[in-house]
């Protein structure tokens, strides 16, 4: 999958997943009860990027994001400093 946004410096572009809405016992969540992802996957990185590769998974600082919407999808624009750790 290609972005429609090419970042620069030291961003990635990523895709949040989606929150999950059901609970372990099977109970359905509200939209306001569930828990904000804090996980992405990269689908473009910037050309100083330099530990972060396109399809890794990623954890983020989630308060330092910014969050564009294109073509009726969401992607955030994360610093690289502001990448917690990659999820195998």
């Amino acid at each position: 999958m290609s972005a429609p946004i090419n970042p620069l410096s030291d961003y990635v572009v990523a895709q949040e997943e989606k929150a999950q809405t059901k609970t372990a016992s099977g109970l359905y969540l509200p939209d306001n009860a569930q828990e904000k992802p804090k996980t992405a996957k990269i689908v473009a990185v910037g050309k100083k990027v330099t530990e972060l590769k396109v399809g890794e998974k990623i954890i983020y600082k989630s308060y330092s994001t910014t969050e564009v919407k294109v073509a009726n999808e969401t992607y955030i624009l994360v610093k690289e400093e502001d990448v917690l750790a990659t999820v195998k």
